[in-house]
């Protein structure tokens, strides 16, 4: 039996539900919908916004200018560029927009590039292609006074800039360009041009915090009562970064110049150099002030002066001779003045007729070192004298020279106690300068008993002699070596003399015993065996000329030409009873 055919009829409400589909969604859904979109757009917008953004900040980031700064590799000696490293004491605003490449220690981001004692300005600032922030920023954290290397143009400055910073004393390699500047720049040695640094490399930095600050240690000296920034001490036991002050380096360069200009007077007259030995077997002088070194089974002394030597080579036929080296003074003496080790610039000649022979070399040589530091160094002594102030250094044409004699009576004319024979000590040495100085208007001055008289001495006190040299003839006997010739008129003097620069004795010379049996009868008189000069002795023994020299502390030179008050400030590194570092 078959089934009954299925109703295909639809339901009657389909028919009436059919028109309501029609419709489309409700105008709830579409603003729903409309919403959504918005919000999709807005995000989508908003998501494009920051993916710009953080493209532009990572473009930002991407440094231009990395290969233009940095720490160098340590110079091992790896290569040789052949590029031209500038002198910043060359620059001025005549290389106006040159290139340049130069080594300097920083003092930065404006910069106060240094080498010795010249100072440049230099400038870092963000430039397309060449200098980024991010180069800028790493410049203003080198540490003070490292080594840089820089490259850069030399510019006109558009103004003076005073605030000149950097870490200071790091060495720094600089290239950029050199720029004239319109007006004076008072922060550093160059006035009228700057530095525009495009590159800048950093070669050496300091490992620690600087014991103190450049300009701390280059403000100027005033009343001695005054407490400094820095202390004489903290200085000494920091000599490396003290010596780069600008003072120290003018000191140093002067120091140089009268070593330079003893060697020019001298070698101009027929004086050869030598080198002679500062282990003794013997002392020159006396065994009080030498030091005593073992010297394998035995024992030996270090130097007092180059002496004994210097005579030598006189009886060796060398005529005129001259030294300069170390020498040494076992004297616990903790003076201004005085250092257990100095350098010595010594000389010794053959006399014809008479010691003054002597004398005048030593003195028309003086003359040239005073002239020659006064004509090509004024620079470096108008830089000494803002941190050291003094009154220009002053010498007659012809020098002042007095002799022992006049030089007691006038110490007794004014007060002073002392014997015809006593020794003028440091204190009364420097009375005796201020009241030459106060009579003759003058800081130099030779005593010398066959010279000057009584008129002449009334004729300097009348035309007021300006002068800061003298020198002192006819020392007592007693108060000099047992080389020292006796006066032939009264055996009580010699035939000796010293130099002084403002009050102070900086040279020591005579004419020197020549004859073998007085001089054996000389060593005697002071206590010395002969037989432990024997070598020294034997020289003379052999027939040897009149001679004569003299021996000058450079030190004490430098120290009175600058007036710097103690001898330590004239030494590169000081030695004296208790200072043996650095």
């Amino acid at each position: 039996m078959s089934e009954p055919p299925a109703n295909t009829e639809p339901p009657k409400d389909a028919a009436a539900a059919a028109p309501e589909s029609d419709k489309g969604p409700s105008k709830n859904a579409l603003k729903k919908a409309a919403k959504e979109a918005e919000k999709a757009k807005k995000a989508a917008e908003r998501a494009a916004k920051e993916a710009e953004q953080a493209a532009a900040r990572a473009a930002a980031d991407v440094d231009y200018a990395e290969q233009n700064y940095g720490k160098l590799p340590l110079n091992q000696s790896q290569e040789r560029s052949g590029r031209v490293r500038a002198q910043i004491s060359t620059f001025s605003a005549s290389n106006d927009g040159e290139h340049v490449l130069l080594r300097a220690r920083s003092k930065m981001v404006f910069y106060a590039l240094r080498q010795r004692q010249h100072t440049v300005q230099a400038l870092l600032t963000v430039a397309p292609e060449t200098v980024s922030k991010q180069m800028v920023k790493w410049a203003a954290s080198v540490p003070l006074e490292s080594i840089v290397l820089v490259e850069g143009l030399v510019k006109r400055s558009p103004e003076e800039i005073k605030g000149m910073r950097h870490s200071l004393e790091s060495i720094v390699l600089v290239e950029g360009l050199v720029k004239r500047s319109p007006e004076e720049i008072k922060g550093a040695t160059i006035k009228d041009a700057e530095v525009h640094i495009t590159k800048i490399h950093t070669i050496s930095e300091p490992e620690s915090r600087l014991p103190f600050n450049l300009e701390d240690a280059d403000k100027a000296q005033g009343d001695e009562r005054e407490v400094p920034t820095v202390s004489f001490d903290t200085r000494l036991n920091n000599r490396v970064l003290d010596l780069r002050t600008q003072t120290s380096q003018s000191i140093f360069v002067m120091q140089s110049a009268v070593t330079d200009l003893f060697r020019q007077s001298l070698q101009a007259q027929g004086f050869i150099e030598i080198h002679s030995p500062k282990l003794q077997g013997a002392a020159t002088e006396s065994g009080a002030s030498v030091f005593k070194v073992d010297y394998f089974k035995g024992k030996a002394f270090l130097a007092q002066s180059p002496q004994l030597a210097k005579q030598m080579a006189i009886g060796a036929d060398f005529e005129r001779v001259y030294e300069i080296g170390p020498v040494f003074r076992a004297e616990n003496s903790f003076t201004h003045r005085h250092l257990t080790e100095f350098t010595g610039l010594d000389l010794e000649m053959t006399i014809e007729e008479h010691y003054h022979e002597v004398m005048d070399v030593l003195d028309n040589m003086l003359l040239h070192i005073f002239n020659g530091l006064k004509t090509k160094f004024s620079a470096d002594i108008e830089a000494v004298r803002k941190v050291y102030p003094s009154t220009e250094f002053t010498w007659l044409e012809k020098t002042l020279r007095l002799q022992w004699k006049d030089a007691i009576a006038l110490l007794r004319e004014n007060g002073v106690t002392i014997g015809d024979f006593d020794d003028i000590n440091t204190e009364t040495e420097k009375f005796l300068g201020k009241l030459v100085k106060d009579k003759y208007n003058t800081d130099y001055y030779i005593l010398d008993i066959s010279t000057i008289s009584k008129k002449f001495l009334g004729k300097l006190v009348k035309d007021k002699y300006n002068t800061d040299y003298y020198i002192l003839d006819k020392f007592p006997l007693v108060l000099r070596p047992f080389y020292t010739m006796p006066d032939p008129v009264d055996p009580n003097y010699s035939n000796s003399y010293d130099f002084f620069m403002r009050g102070e004795e900086i040279l020591s010379g005579a004419q020197r015993v020549h004859d073998a049996k007085m001089l054996e009868k000389r060593m005697v008189e002071v206590g010395i065996d002969p037989k432990d000069m024997q070598g020294y002795l034997d020289g003379f023994r052999m027939g040897i000329a009149p001679h004569g020299g003299g021996g000058i502390g450079l030190e004490r030179v430098v120290m009175l030409f600058l007036k710097l008050g103690n001898i330590r400030n004239a030494s590169l590194f000081p030695r004296d009873p208790k200072r043996l570092e650095p």
